[in-house]
């Protein structure tokens, strides 16, 4: 059993992450960031919630670069290959859940 207070966990780097569980090879992880992560595709799908800060969400899709604002509570999906990247408007906390090994 854990109790985790989302918006007192700060990371010692951006992106730094606390391993909430592991349930059959998906990974639940917290993560702290104050910069922007880089362009990359997971091997699975991945969901991305966005529990403390604002995170703006480049991604492409059909070869077209897009981008959605992602506030306090705000979920985005990314299915298996898109391409993405995260950039936090300031602090963010964010629960990201996708296959174990991926970026």
């Amino acid at each position: 059993m854990k109790v985790i207070r989302s918006r007192d966990y700060t990371a010692d780097r951006p992106w730094g992450a606390l391993d909430i569980c592991n349930m059959s090879g998906v990974t639940t992880r917290l993560h702290w960031t104050n910069e922007s992560y880089h362009w990359h595709t997971n091997e699975g799908e991945e969901v991305f919630a966005v529990l403390d800060g604002e995170v703006e969400m480049f991604y492409r899709q059909n070869g077209e670069e897009k981008s959605v604002i992602l506030q306090q509570g705000d979920v985005f999906f990314a299915s298996t290959g898109t391409e993405h990247v995260a950039h936090p408007v300031g602090e963010a906390r964010i629960l990201v859940v996708e296959k174990e090994g991926s970026e």
